[in-house]
């Protein structure tokens, strides 16, 4: 769970610092980022309570990587294409499922740690947190050589993809009765 955590801490964290950026840097869509974080806002807002629907009918692993590859494809459209409705579908699709995708996973690790939820969570928090100091700088740094988010775009969606890798391998709980 960890090293998905870490995919997730990731994923997050590109799109939260460069979202706009990325946005801005288009020339075709110049003054549109507030628009786009606007966006990335408004569809968080119920992304919980969403997600929470969703894991009671899938149960949370399927929820979780369900998330993710929103997540994924959010973050893969701005890279594919340079037009608003990429950048503002991909800021939709991240603010989606950025948040329902923390609180999946530490519902989940919390109810498979029952002993002690506190100390596993902590352990996730530390590897997200490690993500969002590193993501940043590489992400910065390859931008800044190439002149482009993308190939940050596409390392993410391999980060983010690799994370779905990891989760994939973990059992999988019975879906609950939809009673």
């Amino acid at each position: 769970m960890a090293a998905a955590y870490f995919a997730a801490g990731w994923g997050f964290v590109i799109s939260a610092t460069f979202t706009v950026a990325i946005v801005e840097r288009e020339p075709a869509l110049a003054g549109q980022g507030p628009l786009a974080w606007a966006l990335v806002g408004l569809a968080a807002m119920p992304a919980v309570f969403v997600w929470d629907r969703v894991a009671r009918r899938l149960g949370d692993m399927r929820a979780l990587l369900l998330a993710f590859g929103l997540q994924t494809a959010a973050i893969v459209l701005p890279a594919l294409s340079g037009s608003l409705w990429a950048a503002l579908m991909g800021a939709l699709g991240y603010g989606a499922t950025f948040i329902g995708i923390v609180s999946l996973t530490l519902a989940l690790v919390g109810r498979r740690s029952p002993a002690n939820p506190g100390k596993a969570m902590a352990r996730l928090t530390l590897s997200y947190g490690a993500a969002q100091i590193i993501a940043p700088a590489v992400a910065g740094a390859m931008a800044q050589a190439s002149g482009s988010f993308r190939g940050t775009l596409w390392l993410t969606a391999a980060v983010m993809a690799a994370g779905m890798a990891v989760l994939a391998t973990l059992p999988v709980e019975p879906v609950p009765d939809a009673a």
